[in-house]
């Protein structure tokens, strides 16, 4: 990718921050747009989301944005002010973007937007989702819709508009590996639920490098699912956690009440999940450094 001018939102998540990593490493000029200033190696511009306020400053040569902006799904419950949260976190920030965007006087020409596997609903059957089936009906499905489209409307403005839907990322700075890694370490790691639901995951370093093909790739367009090439249940991504830290598994699944009782809707979660494909992104020409949960395990446990 030739060098380029690229403006983050949200940079200060595992996304962000490793995505920020791997364009500097690769030559590029990369600034961070963000609540708050923040010492490091890009250059922070701010804004405040509730005020619609922006630094007229940040669209100054830039080529493209990327922006991974949102509140954390997962974070806490599920109020219905924390659901308000997630969603104008989402779509709010969107609209701020096409609003700086529409005044023009600027050169961004793409614009790479986070998305979610959340799109499909949550579905325990085996059904392969791909970007061209419809969305789900339950709460996050609609944040993700409403969302999407808002990111759609960008397009209006004649700039590239690629989404990636984000599935379950796996790193050793955070995440979903680093909460079921944990009770394995100390013996009491188990299935949760029934265990046969499905986890698309990725290892943060595809799903980066993904981001970094739709940065630079002017053929693609529209949506791409940003997960890995074979899914697993949650059983097995136990199992396989559990081996590669030379752990056994002794406790029996977590029954579904308790993480009900324990998150509430929010631990739909955690005990429904949805085969996703990653085909359409095979297609365009991206390549997996980690195409089996063997290696991006060993990569992200083993070091450890």
């Amino acid at each position: 990718m030739s060098s380029k001018n690229i403006l983050i939102t949200g940079a200060s998540g595992l996304i962000g921050t490793r995505l920020t990593e791997l364009l500097l490493e690769q030559g590029n000029h990369v600034a961070h747009l963000s609540r708050n200033h923040r010492s490091g190696t890009a250059r922070t511009f701010l804004w405040d989301v509730d005020k619609k306020q922006v630094d007229r400053h940040a669209l100054e040569g830039t080529d493209a944005i990327v922006h991974l902006a949102g509140a954390a799904v997962a974070d806490k419950p599920w109020t219905d002010e924390r659901k308000w949260e997630i969603l104008k976190s989402r779509t709010q920030s969107t609209q701020l973007l096409y609003n700086e965007l529409q005044k023009g006087g600027h050169a961004v020409k793409t614009f790479i937007s986070a998305s979610a596997i959340g799109y499909y609903g949550f579905d325990d059957a085996e059904k392969v989702f791909h970007e061209d089936d419809q969305p789900g009906k339950d709460f996050l499905a609609n944040v993700v819709r409403q969302w999407e489209a808002e990111v759609d409307r960008i397009q209006e403005l004649g700039i590239r508009v690629v989404k990636i839907r984000i599935g379950i990322v796996l790193s050793d700075k955070g995440g979903a590996l680093k909460e079921i890694a944990r009770p394995v370490k100390y013996w009491v790691g188990a299935p949760l639920g029934s265990g046969n639901q499905y986890i698309s995951w990725i290892h943060l370093d595809d799903l980066a490098s993904m981001f970094i093909k739709a940065l630079s790739d002017e053929q693609m367009e529209g949506a791409y699912n940003g997960t890995g090439l074979y899914p697993v249940t949650n059983r097995e991504l136990t199992k396989a956690i559990a081996h590669t830290m030379q752990k056994p598994l002794l406790l029996p699944a977590l029954p579904a009440f308790v993480l009900k009782v324990l998150f509430g809707e929010m631990a739909d979660i955690i005990l429904k999940g949805s085969k996703v494909s990653s085909e359409k992104i095979q297609r365009a020409g991206f390549s997996f450094k980690f195409d089996t949960l063997e290696k991006a395990l060993a990569d992200l446990l083993k070091k450890k």
